[in-house]
């Protein structure tokens, strides 16, 4: 197995460190976000406020873009840079199980595919109430984590 060679010259070994070091980016990507939400749970904002939302969302891009860059100033592996692809992934099976997802009186009742989509994973104020009400996090604030962290590790990675 070891005298195999993939494209690339590459052996199994190499493919195998590779993708954990993949799946070690991946989780510290989402490691960055828990930790973050942790500290946005301790200040006890308003759930139905705005603000906290919005501030949220573009922290769970900006906060894994920082590590991602620190992490990649500290150790360079262009493997980093393609954590984007799990959160993608993230997105596309999340998006699956929102479609799937029965609407009823106050669970976007009458919404079309779009809107449903729309309402769970983008809308601040005219929440789907599907997923709980927990589509900010769990379909959008994850995969955004993971891209920021990816383009935080490309950027550092890029810049010598």
């Amino acid at each position: 197995m070891e005298s195999v060679e993939i494209r690339g010259n590459k052996t199994t070994t190499d493919l195998m460190r590779e993708a954990g070091w993949y799946c070690l980016y991946t989780v510290a990507a989402f490691v960055v976000l828990v930790l973050l939400v942790a500290v946005f749970w301790a200040a006890h904002p308003n759930p139905d406020a705005s603000g906290p939302k919005i501030l949220a969302t573009i922290l769970a891009f900006i906060v894994p873009l920082v590590v991602g860059f620190a992490v990649a100033k500290f150790h360079p592996d262009p493997i980093a840079g393609h954590v984007w692809i799990s959160g993608l992934l993230f997105f596309l099976v999340v998006t699956v199980y929102v479609l799937d997802l029965p609407t009823g009186n106050g669970l976007c009742n009458g919404c079309g595919a779009i809107d449903k989509l729309w309402r769970t994973f983008f809308s601040i104020d005219r929440n789907s109430g599907l997923m709980g009400g927990d589509g900010l996090l769990i379909g959008l604030w994850i995969p955004l984590s993971m891209i920021g962290y990816a383009v935080g590790a490309k950027v550092g990675n890029a810049i010598e």
